[in-house]
């Protein structure tokens, strides 16, 4: 045997023993899969425009969308990263796209937005049972999140807080 091929037996040798070592690292409590994640507003007026769970972007209008990546089995300590867009005065009235005012009108609403992020943790689920995530967006920038498999009108569902919310005049934490 040349010393050119057993050079590359001995590397392929290493990188199949490595490949060994790494897959046995591998457990399935690292395990990870996609799922959708949604957004359920709770406060009267506003709109949510957008948010990101951990970086993954959708639009606030409800429905599930795809996608974010998580653990399959839960573990102590999964936090999320939630950062969101606010309409504060979702039933603005605006003149028409074709009127000449409405790139005025509509960057004298925008300047309104106000942007907010936190951190959540995520409830335990059971087993390897879990439905996306679900971003509950309350009053005073409060935000909850579930990993239920329950619809939001199920009596099963975790989170309780009523819908049509109005937001208080001052908030305190």
């Amino acid at each position: 045997m040349s010393t050119g091929i057993r050079r590359i037996f001995v590397w392929q040798w290493c990188f199949g023993l490595l490949g060994l070592l790494l897959a046995g690292c591998s457990t399935a409590d690292n395990e990870m899969s996609a799922g959708s994640i949604r957004a359920v507003n709770h406060v009267d007026g506003t709109a949510i425009n957008w948010f990101k769970v951990n970086g993954y972007r959708a639009s606030g209008g409800g429905g599930d969308q795809c996608c974010i990546v998580m653990p399959d089995k839960w573990r102590p300590g999964l936090i999320v990263n939630i950062e969101w867009e606010v309409d504060p005065d979702r039933w603005a009235k605006l003149p028409g796209f074709d009127d000449p005012n409405y790139l005025a009108a509509y960057a004298k609403h925008k300047a309104n937005y106000k942007q907010y992020s936190t951190q959540v943790e995520i409830p335990e689920w059971p087993g390897i049972e879990r439905c996306g995530l679900t971003v509950h967006f309350l009053t005073c920038q409060q935000v909850k999140v579930t990993t239920s498999c329950y619809g939001t009108s199920s009596a099963q569902y975790p989170i309780k807080e009523p819908r049509h919310m109005k937001e208080p005049a001052v908030c305190t934490k």
